[in-house]
């Protein structure tokens, strides 16, 4: 068995202890690490001891030693988050995409209207279950909608119709038969 890796830490236990309490879940572990690493600095102590009290695994303990060797506490602390998959759409995109979803009048009837839209106005070819989950994720829409009026329907007719049924709808029945007696 090989002797144990001797890490000087730097830093004292006191800001140690105080980097502990101002840091994220992620980071504690590696701080974990050098208060333990501080305490048996003059013995030295092997990543799988340290891994068991830490209560992480060996090989990490070994990836954060030589992240602080080579880069100090700050190269320890330094964590990069990954950002995930790209945008399916970039910004302008998107807001171009929620006020054609959000417009009344925009004559669109589904989701394949929706998708030749955007392969005509943003010139991307894109799958309809990426564009159907995009919608609704991003803007709450649903396959399941209720019908929209006609885009071309008059509206000075829908008005008048509206003042000249005998019955309203917000009435109930026996009422506005009672109303339509003369």
């Amino acid at each position: 068995m090989s002797a144990a890796k001797l890490v000087t830490v730097k830093e004292s236990t006191k800001d140690l202890k105080a980097l502990l309490k101002s840091s994220s879940s992620l980071v504690l572990p590696r701080i974990m690490m050098l208060i333990e690493l501080k305490r048996y600095s003059e013995t030295g102590i092997s990543k799988r001891e340290l891994a068991e009290i830490i209560g992480v695994n060996h090989n990490s303990i070994q990836t954060w030693r030589n992240m602080y060797m080579k880069g100090g506490i700050k190269g320890l602390i330094y964590y990069k988050k990954n950002e995930g998959r790209p945008k399916i759409l970039t910004n302008i995109e998107h807001k171009a995409m929620e006020i054609k979803l959000k417009d009344a009048n925009n004559g669109l009837r589904g989701y394949v209207e929706l998708l030749n839209w955007v392969e005509t106005e943003f010139n991307k070819t894109m799958n309809y279950n990426t564009l159907l989950k995009y919608a609704s994720r991003e803007f709450g829409s649903s396959v399941k909608v209720a019908r929209k009026s006609h885009i071309k329907k008059d509206e000075k007719l829908v008005a008048t119709f509206k003042k000249t049924s005998v019955k309203s709808a917000k009435m109930p029945l026996k009422k506005a038969i009672r109303n339509s007696k003369p």
